[in-house]
């Protein structure tokens, strides 16, 4: 994880030996917040082994003028302030130069289509994405024309600002890439991966309060224990999300 000021220089990264597979850069007001979450986990070790690298900007480095303003009122008057385009702008401008790959331009918005497993399947194929984080009463609306970005947004509520979003997307597109699980197995079973929520899973003691683990767990029959996980995927999914259910019939 690198974050940069606008020359460039400073922050720290993870030393790696290898090409990345992807890069993610993040453009926000607040490049403090990245530095816990990316710096623990699975994705601490993603870009430690070279499988993704995590540039975080911050806007505010890019603005004219020694106050840093970065948002105005709105015009037609209305309540709060709109993150104005010369910043976002000057910075996407700028951060694109640093890297040969072209980005894919993302901004988190509450108006965005709504972040899905399909789609971070697809992001995941990406080289390059590019996640702006906006603040206040939304972005100047010829931020989202002029730089061709796509809106996405994690669910129908509105939050603080993207970071937590941004944060979000990162996370579930990072564990999908080739290495960064322990178990490559781990991605494809999991809930969302086939349309389905995730069948439930025991460990031990066999028996915790009463509560014991189903037979067919211990029986050592894979095909049946395969069986049973398909058939209390598809009763969650019914019972718990019945509109996935409905997605997969009208595929």
């Amino acid at each position: 994880m690198i974050f940069l000021p606008p020359a460039c220089a400073g922050g720290f990264t993870f030393a790696t030996q290898m090409p990345f597979q992807m890069r993610i850069d993040v453009l926000t007001l607040f490049p403090e917040m990245f530095s816990s979450p990316l710096s623990h986990s699975i994705l601490k070790r993603a870009q430690q082994h070279g499988i993704v690298d995590i540039v975080v900007s911050n806007i505010r480095d890019f603005t004219h003028g020694s106050y840093r303003k970065v948002d105005d009122k709105p015009y037609g008057g209305g309540p709060g302030m709109v993150m104005m385009p010369q910043p976002v702008f000057d910075a996407v401008e700028n951060v694109t130069t640093l890297s040969e790959e072209k980005p894919r331009i993302i901004l988190l918005s509450p108006q965005g289509k709504k972040l899905n497993q399909p789609l971070v399947n697809e992001f995941s194929r990406e080289k390059r994405l590019m996640l702006i984080a906006g603040r206040y009463e939304g972005f100047d609306e010829r931020i989202r024309i002029g730089l061709d970005a796509e809106q996405v947004s994690i669910g129908d509520y509105v939050l603080s600002g993207g970071e937590l979003p941004a944060m979000v997307l990162i996370d579930a597109v990072v564990r999908l890439l080739e290495g960064s699980l322990g178990d490559e197995q781990s991605a494809a079973e999991e809930s969302f991966s086939d349309g389905l929520l995730e069948y439930p899973h025991y460990t031990r003691p066999e028996d915790f309060r009463g509560m014991k683990v189903p037979d067919i767990l211990l029986s050592g029959d894979h095909g049946k224990i395969a069986k049973w996980r398909r058939e209390q995927a598809l009763e969650r999914t019914k019972t718990n999300r019945p509109d996935l259910m409905r997605e997969k019939d009208n595929k």
